[in-house]
């Protein structure tokens, strides 16, 4: 018997919505890699528009590489009890070497 009862704890444990909450000023994309089944994460920053003597120029995005895992994309939930999706789990397997 647990010490703490499963009614006070939720059926699934979230990451607190502090950590995962939108980055200003960009949004995360996705890159093919070098084949179909890989998706690299990027950030795409917005920049502010450049002041000129003759305006504003508008300025294009920046695009980084994104380490922050699947915390940042608003399209996933978490569950820490699950832990995360074993998405290299297909291209291990396919190398036949573990």
């Amino acid at each position: 018997m647990s010490a703490i009862s499963d009614s006070i704890l939720s059926r699934t444990a979230k990451v607190d919505e502090g950590i995962v909450k939108p980055i200003s000023n960009s949004k995360k994309i996705y890159v093919t890699g070098s084949s179909p089944d890989i998706s690299v994460p990027m950030r795409e920053i917005s920049c502010s528009s450049t002041r000129t003597k003759d305006g504003l120029d508008e300025n294009t995005p920046i695009t980084v590489y994104d380490t922050s895992g699947p915390y940042t994309d608003p399209n996933v939930t978490i569950d820490i009890r699950k832990g995360l999706k074993p998405l290299r789990k297909s291209w291990i397997e396919e190398r036949e070497d573990t």
